[in-house]
């Protein structure tokens, strides 16, 4: 399979509400529609996760980006074009998206990633991909695909078959942007 026909199948199953296993820029995440609740529970189950726990999402760019953010601060600029390596940035007021993936503190976290087929796909599907590392809650995030739980594997609907993709097995930083200007780093 080629990385097109990838993109078309995973589209395929997201679109209907499905949830599929993709390598992110990152490491190997679970991932659907974040504006689709049902979808998204469907992701908490799966993990065995409390949906009290929020999940990132990913976006194709800063339009896109600022589609879903009401207000994103300037500073966010800096921070993502400058960054070494992934970096997720947690928002105030998220919009467009489906409530039970905005935290309780009405934040988000989002990243923009530079992977050619997490790109590809967000453009393509044109809303915001969940984006939660492969394993259940809890449990160590695999390095590589062939450490991924059987469990997840038999509960996604769609796994990408680009398995010889090589994933850092890092996840990424994570900062907090407060709308009052305030920045704390929660992951380096």
């Amino acid at each position: 399979m080629n990385q097109a026909d990838e993109i078309n199948n995973a589209l395929t199953v997201l679109k209907k509400g499905g949830i599929i296993l993709y390598p992110t820029d990152t490491v190997w995440g679970i991932g659907c529609d974040a504006t689709n609740a049902q979808a998204i529970e469907k992701v908490f189950k799966l993990k065995n996760r409390s949906d009290k726990k929020s999940l990132i999402c990913l976006v194709s760019d800063f339009k896109m980006l600022n589609e879903y953010v009401e207000n994103v601060p300037e500073v966010a600029y800096d921070i993502l074009k400058y960054a070494k390596k992934p970096t997720t940035i947690i928002y105030d007021n998220p919009i467009r998206v489906a409530e039970n993936i905005i935290a309780e503190d009405n934040s988000l976290a989002i990243r923009v990633p530079k992977d050619e087929f997490c790109k590809k796909l967000i453009q393509k599907m044109r809303r915001p991909l969940v984006s939660t590392s492969a394993n259940v809650s809890g449990e160590k995030t695999p390095q590589s695909f062939k450490e991924i739980d059987p469990v997840i594997l038999e509960g996604v609907d769609y796994v990408v078959n680009l398995h010889h993709e090589k994933k850092s097995g890092k996840p990424s930083a994570i900062i907090k942007l407060k709308n009052d200007g305030s920045v704390k780093v929660i992951r380096q």
